[in-house]
Formats: C-alpha cells, sequence, structure tokens
C-alpha cells in the first residue's frame, strides 16, 4: 500500500509540474464555462434604430420617445432618408420605422394609420428578436392610446418587412459561418500541423540544408493548403447557391478576392502557431482551442455580438472571421461593392501582415 501512494504522489507531482497538462485540466473548462455562460444568450441588449418620421406631429413624436425611453433602443431620426438599402449595407442600423404623413391626423379621424418596420434580414434570429421588441413596444403605445380616446375602433396597421432574406432563411446565416469555419481551421490547423510534422520527424533539419531557400520551403508547405482552400471556398459558394438558394447579388471575383486574402492570413496563422509548437499534439489543441471555438461563438456565426458583455466583444475585434463573415454576407445577401468592405479588409490584411511578420521573425531565431 506504501509503495502505491508513493506512486501515487510521484503521478500528482508530474501533473502538477507540467503547465500544459494544468491548462487542459484547469484552464480549458474554466474558459469554456465563463464563454458559452456568457454568449449563449437569447436576448439583445442594444439595438440600434432609425426612425423616419414623415409626420413629425404630437402623435408620432410620443410614440419615438416611448421608443427611445426603452433601454433596449438607441433611436436615431432622419425625416429625409428615403434609401434604406444603403443604410442597411453599411450595417450600423439594425431597424427603420416609418411614419407616415399626417400620422395623427389618419389616427384620430379615420381610426387606421400605418407604422412600417424595416429590419436587416442577413441576421434572420436578430431581425426576429428586434421586431418583436419594436411591435410589443409600439402595440402598447398604441393600446394606451385607444384607451385614452375611448375609441374601441382604432386599428393601427403595422407592417413589417425584412430586407435581404424576405423567408428569414436560415442558410443565409449558417452558409457563410461555415465558409469562414471551414476556411480557418483546414489553412491554419493543417498548416501548423504539418510543418510541426517536419520539425518533429527532424525532416525539416533536412530541407534547412538543401539548396533550397527557408522561404521557399516553407512556400512548398504553405501553398497545397492555399490551393485546396480556395477549391473549398468555391465549392462551399457553389452548393450555397445552387443547393441552399442562398443568393450572390455582389461580385463573384470581390468574394473570390476577399476569400483568398482571408486564406492567406489563416495560413499566416497556421505558421506561427508551429514556430511555438514543439510537437503536432499541441499545435492541433492550439488550433482547436483558439480557432475553432472563437470561430464559432465569438465572430457572430452562431451569436450576435451585440448580446454579448462588453469584453467578449472587444476580445471578439481579433477574430479575424468576425470580419470575414460581415464580408460575405454584405457581398453575398447585399451585393455591396468594395465601397461596403473596405475597413474589414483592411483588417484582415493588417493581421495578415503582423501574423506573417511574427512568423518570418520567429522562424529566423529558430534557425539561428
Amino acid at each position: 500500500m506504501r509503495r502505491f501512494l508513493g506512486f501515487l504522489r510521484k503521478e500528482f507531482l508530474h501533473i502538477f509540474r507540467d503547465k500544459r497538462t494544468l491548462i487542459v485540466l484547469f484552464g480549458i473548462p474554466v474558459s469554456q464555462l465563463l464563454i458559452f455562460g456568457f454568449v449563449i444568450v437569447n436576448e439583445i441588449k442594444s439595438i440600434d434604430i432609425l426612425v423616419v418620421d414623415r409626420s413629425n406631429d404630437e402623435i408620432s413624436r410620443a410614440v419615438i420617445s416611448k421608443l427611445d425611453g426603452n433601454p433596449l433602443f438607441n433611436v436615431i431620426s432622419d425625416p429625409a432618408l428615403t434609401d434604406y438599402d444603403t443604410v442597411f449595407r453599411k450595417g450600423t442600423i439594425h431597424e427603420i420605422i416609418v411614419f407616415e404623413n399626417n400620422f395623427a391626423e389618419k389616427l384620430v379621424r379615420d381610426g387606421t394609420v400605418s407604422i412600417q418596420i424595416l429590419a436587416d434580414g442577413s441576421e434572420p434570429n436578430t431581425a426576429h428578436l428586434i421586431v418583436n421588441y419594436t411591435e410589443a413596444v409600439l402595440q402598447d403605445f398604441l393600446l394606451d392610446f385607444r384607451q385614452t380616446m375611448y375609441n374601441s375602433t382604432l386599428q393601427p396597421s403595422i407592417r413589417t418587412r425584412m430586407l435581404f432574406n424576405e423567408e428569414l432563411r436560415s442558410p443565409h446565416v449558417f452558409v457563410p459561418g461555415t465558409m469562414a469555419l471551414i476556411l480557418m481551421l483546414i489553412s491554419a490547423m493543417m498548416t501548423s500541423i504539418s510543418i510541426t510534422r517536419e520539425k518533429e520527424m527532424g525532416s525539416m533539419e533536412i530541407l534547412l540544408a538543401s539548396p533550397m531557400k527557408p522561404y521557399q520551403i516553407v512556400a512548398g508547405k504553405v501553398l497545397p493548403y492555399l490551393i485546396l482552400s480556395v477549391f473549398n471556398a468555391v465549392v462551399i459558394i457553389f452548393l450555397g447557391f445552387c443547393v441552399f438558394r442562398v443568393p450572390l447579388e455582389g461580385s463573384i471575383v470581390l468574394l473570390l478576392g476577399e476569400s483568398i486574402l482571408f486564406i492567406a492570413m489563416a495560413l499566416a496563422l497556421g505558421i506561427l502557431i508551429s514556430t511555438i509548437s514543439p510537437n503536432q499534439q499541441f499545435a492541433m489543441m492550439i488550433s482547436m482551442f483558439a480557432l475553432m471555438m472563437p470561430t464559432m461563438l465569438l465572430s457572430g456565426f452562431v451569436f450576435p455580438i451585440d448580446s454579448m458583455p462588453k469584453i467578449l466583444q472587444w476580445f471578439s475585434v481579433i477574430m479575424p472571421p468576425r470580419w470575414f463573415i460581415v464580408i460575405i454576407k454584405r457581398i453575398m445577401l447585399k451585393g455591396t461593392d468594395f465601397s461596403f468592405v473596405w475597413r474589414e479588409t483592411v483588417i484582415i490584411f493588417g493581421m495578415f501582415v503582423l501574423f506573417m511578420g511574427l512568423s518570418i521573425k520567429k522562424f529566423k531565431i529558430r534557425l539561428e
């Protein structure tokens, strides 16, 4: 028994001395619980809405005041707005509410009036929640108004329209998100494992001793994954369009160009992971934990970023798939050109330069 207890003590000491084992045992479960607990929520905490009040009378202003007084809504007014599509293409507004001309006069005189709600259907779940919240506030106000006027014949009409996804079809969400997830994992994970395998087997030293330059060796390892990832991107776009009926409103050339840039960034990240990974298992663990989970949870793929705590919203800024998903949706669903996605493109390109620079620096250090 004493020998067994001594052996058991030795195993505990071995575990506690290995930092990577401690991270797997304690760090990953705690971080997963915290991330899942804060990310998986069904409510929205902030809604940016734009109000087009063409009547600007006492009642319409009272309705707007009711909306503005709700902590969920951030109300912006623009009574002269007519180009609704452009506002949604910019991605800064979740919803537009339009009050028709002579709103108060028609409501009091005829008992019928129309309020139009326009929402961005490229995010079906979010759009559905936002419309439900808005309709509840409007119905509550109109019910109070009906009781105040002692007129049970008042029948206001709230008309809802979802732009860019009239039917609120879910493939409009999971096809762009799946494309980002697949390209991220294949490009980064497979590249990091491939290069780490060469180092682990000792064949990297043989390659470095060959007449080829180091950048030629890395390019030779990376280029096949670039070609395969581009092929995967084409297949996903084709299946999304033909099988799931996801529209392709924008330029296919622009979409492929953005995809190649994202793939190049993911490949640079994979090279960086390989420079800090001592073996394939460690590279796999980093890739799965640092790429797969954040891509699914913090990129807006599954859960809306606006509903997350502020600290997770800030953390999502450094998640490359977040920006790529925005680019895909704007090009495929909204038909935007480069002027609407240049900011996200610059961010992804900056990440590519950063990852590649760090990879080259660490690769040179290992050679020395």
